[in-house]
């Protein structure tokens, strides 16, 4: 087999699929005590790679790569996580890591072949967390990876030689027609460079690999290695093309690394969006509604209101004026626009109304260039920024939709500003700080941070990219913010930066992205006049802080493990009374609560000890007790589930402390 050394994926720059584990999880387990864990929203406590890499914090200190602190621990753990250093290496850090997950693939197909001789083998590379490899075979279970597993360690325990071998394409294909493996011969047509090279393993196995290997078996611990599950997956992504049989397994270079890493995937298991989702009543997708279409729940919703009013307060006090659009336009947009030529995979088909044909919207841009052009504009006038809480429609195969990670409707937030040549920098610069203060209100301050520039193909003069590119490096710089160039990773209609926020485990998760524009502007033949009465076509600038409202929910859910801080919590109070005695006086506590302003209920029905478990499991913040005292002396006993018992309280001093913390975004 031709093992592929990267796998690409093609996206929309303003929403961008996160990969579900870190790419550089180094952990370094030390003990915590759970009042900091708490009060830290779960998190796991990273110092990360320097070098492209930015934390917002003053006290932020550069370190080493695979430098680390600490792992988070549920609330049903010890006070303490045992102690001990591990860290975990990426396949970038480690050329030996990369040489066992490579090696181990070779090592598991030759054992599936061996369990299974009538098995055909296809492709199997290296992945971030290990390696995976797609056969033609029967259904397998746990069970057959189990066999395939134990086969592996005898193949792992005879330590035999991994040895390059160099033979002509005729040579090739001859040696592929004896042992009758056809999906070898159609990725042997795929390889374009001479000579083709193989690995044995032993005299025993060989496939089409350019490598790298491990000498031998023995150099891979078999202690280190486990197969994760099996998966179906069609030949080449066609569902025309038959249905593999897809094993994922993991590799590393010590059993440590693998209980780490272990440890981590259950706790990035505990944090899954998609069930807590459903365990905290946030959000569905209903199946008959269609796959991809999000249901925003009474709970749900009220998150998403307040990060909308975050967004609209911070874009309003900094210039921008919102804007509300279509959700349909006339086709002929999309085609001004360029997205029917570049784009329609991804968009709906169109709908006839009264002999003309409409389209769903895959952006937001073409609308707030109509807004643009309603009139003239003078520069003057300029800058213009416009922005807008948009949803947009876009195709998604059902096999890719995950949650609310890759959807098929979603909000973005999105905005667009119009400039002078010389105010690109400026106006990236307020992006940025946009960025920073929209991003630090939820706790994330430390970003990877990458500037995309000129591609081969590209519109636009090159001394306006020039000056575009020198802008974005120029607005970076002002920040202090450390980035990494992808030299000819731009759009082709201009230069970008990328920004993606790291999660309390260390995930990253690309949200913002600032884009210059010389397309658009062309396309929708957009102007304004000069100093000189003369017309000139503006600058175009595209982006977007939290990418979209769904991703960036389902981002949050994951960082807080569903544990809202306080400001944040759909409901921040649940008042419990000891009995019914105690309705009234609750209810009326309830309702002075909500009139200040506190999202607060009223939980009635059951016994004290299983409201209070309630709460605890619906991550209520904090619970107002009331029994006869509290009646007697307008009172409440506070529980606080970041803060433990806080006592008894007067009613007022109880809202007052809420109102504090939300102001300060603190915890009771």
């Amino acid at each position: 087999m031709f093992v592929l050394h990267k796998m690409a994926s093609v996206s929309h720059p303003l929403f961008t699929s996160s990969l579900r584990l870190p790419t550089n999880p180094s952990l370094l387990f030390n003990p915590i005590p759970k009042q900091l864990y708490h009060a830290k929203f779960q998190s796991f406590y990273l110092i990360n790679k320097p070098h492209h890499r930015f934390s917002s914090s003053p006290a932020a200190v550069a370190t080493d790569p695979g430098t680390a602190v600490s792992a988070a621990i549920d609330n049903n753990a010890s006070d303490e996580i045992p102690v001990g250093k591990v860290v975990l290496p990426t396949n970038e850090s480690s050329q030996t890591l990369l040489r066992i997950r490579h090696t181990c693939a070779h090592v598991m197909a030759m054992a599936v072949q061996k369990v299974f001789p009538d098995a055909k083998v296809t492709i199997g590379p290296w992945i971030e967390h290990g390696f995976y490899y797609d056969f033609d075979v029967e259904p397998l279970t746990d069970k057959d990876l189990k066999k395939i597993k134990k086969e592996m360690d005898r193949i792992i325990g005879r330590n035999l030689p991994l040895v390059r071998e160099e033979v002509t394409r005729d040579e090739a294909q001859k040696r592929i027609t004896a042992i009758n493996e056809p999906y070898k011969l159609e990725l042997l047509d795929s390889i374009k460079q001479e000579p083709i090279t193989i690995y044995h393993i032993g005299n025993e196995w060989w496939d089409l690999c350019a490598g790298p290997h491990v000498e031998t078996t023995g150099n891979i611990n078999r202690k280190a290695v486990q197969l994760e599950s099996v998966a179906g997956a069609y030949w080449r992504g066609d569902v025309t093309k038959p249905m593999l049989q897809r094993i994922y397994g993991t590799a590393w270079e010590s059993e440590e690394q693998l209980k780490a890493y272990l440890h981590f995937k259950e706790e990035a298991k505990r944090r899954d969006h998609r069930r807590l989702g459903q365990d905290l009543d946030l959000f569905s997708i209903q199946d008959d509604a269609g796959g991809g279409l999000v249901f925003w729940h009474p709970k749900g919703a009220v998150v998403r209101h307040i990060i909308e009013d975050l967004w609209k307060k911070i874009h309003t006090q900094r210039g921008y004026d919102l804007l509300y659009t279509p959700h349909v336009a006339k086709a002929d947009l999309w085609s001004i626009s360029g997205h029917l030529d570049f784009y329609k995979e991804n968009m709906y088909d169109q709908m006839k109304i009264e002999d003309e044909l409409y389209q769903l919207r895959p952006m937001n841009c073409p609308y707030h260039i109509l807004i643009y052009k309603r009139k003239p504009h003078s520069y003057r006038d300029f800058p213009i920024r416009v922005a807008e809480l948009g949803t947009v429609y876009r195709y998604e195969l059902s096999g890719s939709l995950h949650g609310l990670f890759r959807v098929r409707g979603f909000t973005q937030d999105d905005a667009h500003i119009f400039c002078l040549e010389d105010q690109i920098k400026d106006e990236i610069k307020g992006v940025l700080d946009l960025t920073e203060q929209m991003l630090h209100q939820f706790g994330f301050d430390k970003y990877e941070v990458n500037l995309s520039t000129k591609p081969e193909k590209a519109v636009g003069d090159d001394d306006i990219w020039v000056k575009a590119t020198g802008a974005l490096k120029d607005a970076l710089n002002d920040k202090g913010w450390a980035y990494e160039v992808d030299e000819g990773g731009g759009a082709f209609y201009g230069p970008k930066i990328d920004l993606k926020i790291e999660d309390a485990l260390g995930r990253k998760w690309q949200c913002s992205t600032i884009q210059v524009d010389f397309n658009l502007p062309q396309r929708f033949d957009i102007t304004y006049i000069d100093s000189n009465s003369e017309r000139k076509r503006p600058i175009m600038i595209h982006r977007a802080v939290l990418g979209s409202l769904e991703r960036f929910f389902g981002v949050l859910i994951e960082h807080y493990a569903g544990d809202f801080p306080l400001w944040l919590s759909p409901i921040q109070a649940r008042i419990l009374p000891v009995t019914d005695t105690q309705l009234e006086y609750c209810n009326d506590l309830t309702e002075k609560m909500k009139a200040s302003g506190i999202r607060a209920e009223l939980c009635t029905g059951e016994r004290l000890p299983k409201l209070i478990r309630n709460a605890e499991k619906q991550k209520i913040p904090l619970m107002a007790v009331v029994g006869p005292k509290e009646v007697e002396t307008q009172s409440v006993t506070v529980r606080s589930r970041f803060g433990g018992e806080l006592g008894t309280m007067n009613v007022d001093d109880f809202i007052g402390k809420i109102k504090d913390a939300v102001d300060n975004r603190t915890f009771v």
